[in-house]
């Protein structure tokens, strides 16, 4: 088989099962698990498969920079918003991570809702404005321009000064296998510090990144309340993720 045939090969394997496990596809095609691994090399090179131990997994659309990720499934971001909006009580303090979709649970908050929000996100704290009602208190540190947020040592200590009874977090890619990833690896450590502060957490996760998976891992299932999306209630990631136990909110 062909170089070119074996990438079609292994893309067209990736897109029916959802992962591709190295030496399952060597002994499938005859060839060594070292010509496979070359090849998911080469994939991940041009973007197109996230590689991990023993193979590769959907790489996600959303480690795009933030003014791309504008585009991205607006409408699939507007009902996980318009969802996880809902969980946040009158009085109540949320911790709203920054990114697109959280831009957009920012905007979903009814004008009159009287609340605290915390976050690490310019953009979320200048779209609050206009909620007379919502206190914000923004967190400092240095400016990840990708996602437009605050992170690093001065914003993770901030972080652990603050609570809250909700937390929403948005990632890049949620596999039930890979867990809640995003692409940047202090990024990830700012959304633990986060979540660390809320007595629940909630993933914001449209349907896009439902199957994918980024580099580095920003909390495991179990630390996490439940996961917010517009995927299919009945796709087979969403079914196994409910099997590891994780509250599943579907807009459908």
């Amino acid at each position: 088989m062909l170089a070119a045939e074996r990438r079609d090969h292994l893309l067209g394997l990736l897109a029916r099962e959802g992962k591709v496990v190295a030496k399952d596809v060597a002994a499938n095609l005859g060839i060594s698990e070292d010509s496979v691994r070359r090849d998911l090399r080469d994939l991940a090179a041009e973007g197109l498969v996230q590689r991990v131990y023993g193979g590769a997994l959907p790489v996600s659309p959303a480690v795009v920079g933030y003014a791309a990720r504008q585009s991205v499934a607006p409408d699939s971001k507007r009902k996980v918003a318009s969802l996880a909006a809902g969980l946040v009580r009158p009085g109540g303090a949320l911790i709203l991570d920054g990114g697109t979709t959280a831009l957009a649970v920012a905007q979903a908050l009814p004008p009159d809702l009287a609340c605290t929000v915390i976050t690490h996100s310019p953009t979320i704290a200048v779209a609050l404005l206009e909620h007379p009602q919502a206190e914000i208190f923004l967190l400092g540190g240095r400016v990840f321009k990708h996602s437009a947020v605050a992170y690093g040592a001065a914003a993770v200590e901030a972080a652990q000064n603050v609570s809250a009874d909700i937390c929403l977090i948005g990632v890049t890619g949620v596999h039930p296998e890979a867990g809640l990833t995003t692409g940047d690896a202090e990024e990830a450590a700012m959304k633990r510090a986060l979540s660390a502060r809320a007595a629940d957490t909630y993933i914001l996760a449209s349907s896009e990144k439902i199957g994918t998976a980024s580099r580095f891992r920003v909390l495991p299932w179990e630390k996490v309340s439940g996961v917010i999306t517009d995927a299919d209630p009945h796709d087979a990631v969403v079914k196994q993720i409910r099997a590891l136990g994780v509250e599943v909110l579907t807009t459908g």
